[in-house]
């Protein structure tokens, strides 16, 4: 019996028997509420790309399920609009002339192949298009006969310059015809499988595995990569390519060849002006990890081919200049530098610091030789010894076994005498040198896990931290058994800074005298995040890097900037004058050139290889109101006392802007739970924004909601935040049903744009386009007290909306995933509040999880209790009580709500013995519970399928307790272990108003 199909169909019963609402307040004319079925309606826009001259842009929206649309949009002026078909990845040229773009295959055709469970080689594939946006709308109207390229593999374009493009070609098409005469036929054209690829662009193919002669090794073998002059349209082919880079100026264009006889095996460097190939270093073997260096002149790369004949051929770095010279083969097994008995690993991925003097590496012990005498299996002993000296448990060693075999350590050769320096050693494995590659010295740390790893299951991580001379790497510790980040240089390499957590300031040590000065003790306000509640050291609010020549150190209070002066000197300078504070807005500092709508800006928390901030230069700082939620743009200049010019507020939630490299156009997005964050452009002073995208239209179709921020004090007189979303339509004379959901503070999302979609938790948006007010209060802790804590914050929040006078209070349902089903576990002991409750993967008795395992990362569950989010803030001997007083498992008779949990039998996060530990205790009181466990699913719901199943079960409960609708059979009558894979047991019965079998309305 096909249980795939059987699943389909019960689920889309499922939906439908839930398909309306019973109740939707004020009835909104002419508009549906959500079911299950439209969540593959919302689109999200998935990629985008500007053109440097501001004149273009390329975006991609893509629905749940189905073929992408990218459109192609000119900007200024009257908008030119056309749209792709299942067009992904676009990239517009440095020269802002050529769009490239992926064309995939038709989402039902791979759906219905997937289904048949097809081979990979009988898959469709990419294809490639460009359009010249030079004349892509000539004569008015769009020019639709653009390049194409099939069947690809995939594509890549030079990062800053140039006008090229390279593309891989998947093989050829084996000819059935052929392959049927026989053994003369598969020696001309061998099955050759494609290894998974690394994503486009990606890896090429390796030989489909045939047994060769006895001692013959399976090996990469390459297919046609195609380089294509972009303006001339001219393209030069290339045989046996298995990858391919182009320096970011576009001058060169490097691959690595391979097939089986070896004849092609090598390293080849195109020049692009002339699309002439010549060899860089050939011979049988493979040659992987490529490297080019910023400036474009040199390139680096690992072989095997030098020792090709051994049964484990050790790898060589080689150096080559491009365009000229012999390579040179920098370090291998036996190269005076590297330890003895060390040699250079297949995965030493070098790479060359910032100015190319240096060409950095990874060596490691040369693993013992493996014994291949096998033990029989009646004789073979296998276990666990966990020993209480080990510095990792046993659980984190397994985990992180694979890391460990893998793990390699730094070296480097000057790019000058190629001597090796190795720098990295198994008692200081971690090492970065400063200055991007460039510096004198290093800053370098021990292996917290080996040295100090008994620590990290209950305690934290601890570290030793050495500065080390990069030129003979000698180290010398100046900070030991710390729990600090390690920190960063400066710009000129002159000062490192660090976060003192245990100080809660920020300390700067002048290298030189290794004088270190706390540098935010001056300021009057705390540097420190002073609403954490965890039982730790605060986090700070972070820096902005520096000011070149590191003249000031650039950190951050709740509010403002300010500048401190690292040799102690001047006193510290509120950059942004005391604006942030004034207005409760935080500013921080933003670099709209950084591309990608991330921020940031040069030398944020890095090596301190930028040059770092010129204060007479303007600079934008992003703005948030702290307890409005408002965001917007102010600009700046830090020579001065001038203060803040704000350019835009607004009650939306916008992204970080991108700036155009060549323009003045800026684009972004803004949203509100209302609008989803189209793409909107701009000028530098935030006037005239457009609004050039429109992702999602069908929403004008569907009851929605309006939300609103709302504020409370708690039962400890602490003032609280959250957001109160009503249906549209909403009619304050009607009685709603209610649903809560929290999980620590959540208010600063006022305005997100939470499009409707299946998932783990409740969708607020479905719930309220169904006729339920939604409400998800912030929660502030009490260490040692986080139970009461939840209540002592949402109980007064829920109770001042009741008050109001539109909710029904005894339909007010709550749900939590994790560490918000646990504090709903908690709450419905001491609460009658709630009239059914969805507490999803909890924590049901702390005394017992106190020692469990995360199986994820192997580490044990103390840590959490003791310092982190449970904030019990001891251990189980110290704080008994507190464990015990915050474990719901103690006052489950206390429970009198209906109770759904899900927890998986994977959880790698939570125990799942922690929902059976609830379940069986109110199973046993005959309370109301029911446990879902998804079988190999781990903390959350992954599975499409499941998620799906899970979203309708959630509705069906809720629905029942909240809007007396039909209970399922699950719920009512569950699902014997004898039926499982036959139903699902999603039909309704009973009658709760409504006919049996009948959905709501329906």
């Amino acid at each position: 019996m096909d249980f795939k199909k059987i699943s389909r169909r019960l689920l889309t019963l499922g939906v439908l028997l839930c398909a309306a609402p019973s109740f939707l307040g004020a009835q909104v004319t002419g508009k549906k509420a959500l079911t299950h079925d439209d969540y593959d309606l919302w689109k999200r826009i998935s990629a985008r790309a500007l053109a440097n001259n501001g004149e273009y842009i390329a975006y991609v929206t893509s629905p749940g399920k189905g073929d992408g649309i990218m459109t192609l949009r000119s900007l200024g002026g009257s908008a030119r609009v056309v749209e792709v078909d299942r067009a992904s990845g676009p990239r517009i040229t440095p020269d802002s002339r050529f769009l490239i773009f992926t064309i995939d295959p038709m989402y039902a055709v791979v759906d219905s192949l997937e289904d048949a469970d097809a081979d990979r080689d009988e898959m469709p594939k990419d294809s490639l298009g460009i359009i010249d946006l030079s004349s892509a709308f000539s004569g008015g109207s769009f020019n639709a006969d653009f390049f194409r390229a099939e069947r690809i593999q995939n594509w890549k374009t030079p990062a800053d310059e140039g006008s090229y493009l390279a593309y891989l070609l998947e093989p050829e098409e084996e000819d059935p015809d052929s392959a049927a005469e026989g053994e003369e036929a598969e020696e001309e054209a061998p099955a050759r499988a494609r290894r998974p690829g690394e994503g486009r662009p990606g890896a090429a193919r390796r030989s489909g595995g045939q047994e060769g002669e006895e001692g013959e090794r399976d090996k990469a073998e390459g297919d046609v990569l195609v380089f294509r002059d972009l303006r001339s349209g001219e393209e030069t082919r290339f045989e046996d390519v298995t990858n391919y880079y182009f320096t970011d100026d576009g001058a060169w264009l490097v691959y690595t060849a391979s097939n089986e006889d070896g004849a092609a095996d090598g390293v080849y460097a195109v020049r692009t002006s002339s699309g002439e190939a010549s060899p860089v270093l050939t011979g049988e073997g493979e040659y992987s990890s490529v490297a080019l260096a910023d400036n474009g002149d040199q390139v680096a790369f690992l072989t095997n081919r030098d020792d090709w004949e051994a049964d484990e051929p050790a790898q060589t770095l080689y150096h080559a200049l491009l365009g000229g010279g012999e390579p040179t083969a920098v370090a291998t097994e036996g190269t005076a530098g590297i330890p003895e008995g060390w040699w250079v690993p297949d995965n030493a991925s070098p790479s060359f610091s910032d100015e190319g003097s240096r060409l950095l590496f990874r060596t490691a012990p040369k693993p013992p030789e493996e014994d291949d005498e096998e033990i029989p299996e009646d004789e073979e002993v296998v276990l666990d010894i966990w020993n209480w000296k080990d510095p990792l448990i046993q659980p984190m060693q397994k985990v992180q076994a694979n890391r460990e075999r893998e793990r390699n350590y730094l070296a480097y050769a000057s790019t000058q005498d190629f001597n090796v320096v190795q720098l990295a050693t198994l008692e200081i494995p971690e090492v970065t040198i400063g200055l991007g590659g460039e510096g004198d010295l290093a800053i370098a740390t021990t292996n917290t896990m080996v040295k100090y790893g008994w620590h990290v299951s209950h305690d934290g991580t601890y570290r030793d931290i050495y500065l080390m001379n990069v030129t003979t790497g000698e180290a010398e510790m100046i900070r030991e058994f710390d729990p600090n980040s390690p920190g960063s240089f400066s710009t000129t390499g002159r000062y490192l800074s660090w976060w003192d957590g245990v100080a809660k300031h920020w300390m700067v040590m002048d290298i030189q005298s290794r004088t270190v000065r706390n540098v935010s003790e001056d300021l009057p306000y705390p540097v420190y995040r002073e609403w954490d509640d965890h039982p730790d050291e605060p986090p700070s609010y972070g820096n902005e890097g520096w000011f070149e020549n590191d003249v000031a150190f650039v950190i951050k209070d709740a509010y403002d900037l300010w500048a401190v002066d690292p040799a102690g000197v001047a006193e510290p300078r509120n950059l942004t004058e005391g604006v942030g504070r004034a207005n409760d807005i935080r500013f921080d500092l933003i670099d709209p050139t950084a591309g990608g709508g991330g921020g940031g800006f040069r030398g944020f928390g890095g090596s301190g290889a930028e040059e770092g901030l010129d204060p007479t230069e303007d600079v934008l700082l992003s703005a948030f109101g702290v307890y409005t939620k408002q965001s917007g743009f102010y600009r700046d200049r830090f020579d001065g006392d001038r203060e803040p010019r704000q350019l835009i507020m607004d009650d939306v939630r916008f992204s970080n802007p991108t700036k155009a490299e060549d323009s003045d156009l800026y684009l972004l997005t803004r949203s509100t739970f209302q609008e989803y964050p189209e793409l909107w452009t701009t000028n530098r002073n935030f006037e005239d924004m457009e609004r050039i995208s429109s992702t999602n239209p069908q929403q004008d179709d569907y009851v929605w909601g309006e939300a609103e921020l709302m504020n409370w004090v708690s039962n400890d007189g602490i003032p609280i935040q959250g957001i109160l979303i009503k249906p549209e339509g909403f009619d304050p004379r009607q009685k709603y049903p209610m649903m809560v959901y929290f999980y620590e503070r959540s208010s600063d999302g006022l305005h997100s744009y939470r499009a409707p979609n299946h998932g783990g938790s409740v969708n607020a948006t479905f719930y309220v386009s169904r006729g339920y007010v939604f409400f998800i209060p912030d929660i502030p802790y009490e260490i040692g007290h986080p139970g009461e804590s939840a209540i002592d914050a949402v109980v007064p929040g829920v109770l001042k909306i009741v008050d109001q006078g539109y909710i029904d209070k005894d339909r007010i349902g709550a749900q939590g995933h994790s560490w918000g089903g646990y504090q709903l576990a908690y709450m419905v002991t001491r609460s009658n509040l709630f009239a059914a409750v969805e507490a999803g993967a909890p924590v049901s008795n702390m005394t017992s999880a106190y020692g469990g395992i995360r199986w994820q990362s192997g580490m044990n569950r103390q840590f959490q209790y003791e310092h982190t989010q449970s904030r019990i803030g001891g251990t189980l001997w110290e704080e008994t009580l507190r464990y015990i007083n915050n474990s719901p498992i103690f006052e489950a008779d206390k429970v009198q709500t209906p109770v759904l949990m899900i927890h998986n039998d994977q959880d790698g996060a939570v125990p799942w013995y922690q929902g059976i530990e609830y379940f069986m205790a109110l199973r046993r009181l005959q309370k109301p519970v029911w446990m879902l466990n998804y079988n190999g699913e781990p903390h959350g719901v992954r599975k499409e399928q499941n998620r799906r199943d899970w979203t309708v079960r959630m509705q069906q409960f809720f629905d029942h307790y909240l809007k007396g609708a039909p209970a399922p059979v699950w719920m009512v009558e569950g699902v014997p272990a004898v039926m499982k894979g036959k139903t699902l047991g999603l039909e309704l019965v009973g009658d709760s108003g409504t006919d049996k079998g009948k959905g709501d309305g329906l």
